[in-house]
């Protein structure tokens, strides 16, 4: 389905050179009209149906007598101002992707979707959870050198940071202006299309990792339950766009965390083999034991282990019976990015 998108400017190169990139780079997408005159361009917005209307802030514009499911938007002159004469505001002068997400995102509020589970059947998506019940261990710092891992080998991957207090920031950057937090908007209250959401949301890093920037408060992260987990993973899988999708997330077992690891291909439990990491891991394996014999969960079918900021003098590996993904020393000293670039070039999670 094409999004027909109505751009209202009165710089008519301006709007000639937008439209030519949008049409060159979304001809599958959108389908455009431009306009310099805005009763021209009201006049179009009912009878070509117009799905998407953006008019620069210089056109007075009565949101209020557009025609229905017509969404609609300012162009304005700074990435700071979110809203314009109480419609939402979109840069003008931005990365024409940033433009199409935008008016993607807009497009998203305008459609109707059903809340439930799509009956298709799931697809072939590989979906790795990464987690450990001892803290301070670098599970953040091994799922992204993963999901970079899985991109520099030509899988389309994406990094989704679960964790309460977490987010991608630290290891990916991008353009965009949503986050996660309107993702978990659109899941409680389905105001929005989930698939054009997620789609207008997700940003994408040089190294070709897709992530969503994390919301502007942890207690959103606090208000996804299990349905929405559920339906989350689903749609993202069910997205064609990624061919693996690796999630950050914290070690719990709340149904919501249950719901996670039960939709993964595989559960990586990350320990840094330190008598105290191996007794919390310990623990956690009778409890997921337990679990699978109560529910059927199979969550330790699933289950591996990954030594990182391992010391040979001082670290054991784990008594448990489970599959070991491999290790990595602890890289003194070392940046954020730098540990993350070592991590890569261990080549351990192309093994997974």
């Amino acid at each position: 389905m094409k999004i027909k998108l109505a751009l209202l400017d009165g710089d008519g190169n301006y709007l000639s050179r937008l439209a030519s990139a949008l049409t060159g780079r979304y001809p599958d997408k959108l389908e455009l009209y431009s306009f310099t005159d805005a009763a021209a361009a009201l006049a179009a917005l009912e009878s070509s149906r117009i799905d998407v209307f953006i008019a620069d802030s210089a056109f007075d514009i009565d949101a209020g007598r557009l025609p229905g499911g017509c969404g609609f938007a300012y162009f304005v002159g700074s990435a700071d101002i979110a809203s314009y004469k109480d419609s939402p505001a979109v840069c003008k002068y931005q990365k024409v992707d940033s433009i199409y997400k935008a008016a993607l995102a807009i497009f998203s509020e305008t459609v109707s979707e059903a809340i439930g589970i799509r009956a298709d059947s799931d697809p072939d998506v590989r979906a790795l959870v990464f987690a450990s019940p001892a803290g301070g261990v670098g599970t953040s710092s091994a799922a992204a050198a993963c999901a970079r891992s899985f991109a520099s080998a030509g899988k389309r991957t994406l990094y989704l940071n679960l964790e309460q207090f977490g987010g991608a920031e630290p290891f990916f950057a991008g353009d965009g202006q949503a986050d996660f937090g309107d993702v978990i908007f659109a899941l409680k209250s389905g105001k929005a299309s989930l698939s054009l959401k997620l789609e207008s949301c997700v940003r994408r890093d040089p190294s070709g990792v897709f992530f969503f920037k994390s919301p502007k408060t942890a207690l959103d992260m606090a208000e996804l339950g299990a349905e929405d987990m559920k339906r989350l993973l689903r749609e993202l899988k069910l997205s064609g766009a990624y061919d693996s999708i690796v999630a950050d997330a914290d070690f719990s077992l709340s149904e919501r965390s249950v719901e996670l690891f039960r939709r993964s291909s595989e559960l990586v439990l990350v320990s840094d083999g330190s008598e105290l990491a191996n007794a919390k891991l310990a623990r956690a394996f009778r409890a997921m034991e337990l679990l699978d014999r109560g529910s059927g969960a199979a969550l330790l079918p699933r289950a591996a282990i990954f030594y990182n900021k391992f010391s040979n003098k001082t670290g054991r590996m784990a008594e448990e019976n489970v599959r070991t993904i491999g290790g990595a020393p602890r890289y003194e000293r070392a940046e954020t990015e730098q540990v993350v670039r070592q991590l890569v070039g261990l080549g351990l999670f192309q093994k997974i």
